[in-house]
């Protein structure tokens, strides 16, 4: 961020007690903290563990995980489990954190997921996707799109499941939103 969000005066490092050097804009005498979107995306393993699926999206005809915006007042959690819900309207039972990654080109924090679901029946699938299937894991990274932030996410995230690094812990969907938001 150069130049403040309020006014569009160019910003100046300055330095704030307690956080460090601060962008700050001397026209509004104002600490101008970043601002970014929030997204997450997943990958979505069958109940087994031995499929990952890729989807479609806008007529692009590439492979890539599901994905979605956080919205305000919702968790990351609660996103993963309603993005997979409207895109291929299938129940996640299991879900871990793997990684969060900045990226650029749209200004957003990307939180990646792994996540399994409760079966594979792609029946449901909405009209924001052309396209789901189901890959073997090994298939799923050579068949999502490359070079992308999707293809290092889902190498990530396979790679941890296979050393046993991480654990898909059963979600309680009935609790995912923040008591405030209920």
């Amino acid at each position: 961020m150069t130049h403040c969000y309020e006014c569009g005066a160019k910003l100046i490092p300055k330095e704030l007690e307690g956080e460090g050097i601060i962008p700050y804009c001397p026209s509004c005498e104002t600490f101008r903290f970043p601002i970014f979107s929030t997204a997450m995306s997943t990958t979505l393993l069958s109940p087994d563990r031995k499929k990952a699926l890729l989807i479609q999206q806008y007529g692009r005809g590439r492979n890539v995980l599901v994905a979605g915006y956080v919205n305000k007042g919702e968790n990351a959690e609660h996103a993963v489990v309603r993005e997979i819900m409207e895109e291929v309207g299938l129940k996640v039972t299991h879900m871990v954190f793997v990684k969060s990654t900045y990226f650029a080109p749209s200004n957003t924090l990307m939180l990646h997921f792994l996540t399994v679901v409760e079966d594979e029946d792609l029946s449901h699938i909405t009209k924001e996707v052309d396209k789901a299937q189901w890959f073997s894991l090994e298939d799923a990274q050579k068949a999502v799109i490359t070079p992308s932030l999707a293809e290092r996410f889902i190498k990530t995230a396979i790679g941890k499941l296979e050393r046993g690094e991480i654990i898909p812990l059963p979600v309680d969907t009935e609790n995912l939103w923040p008591a405030e938001n209920k």
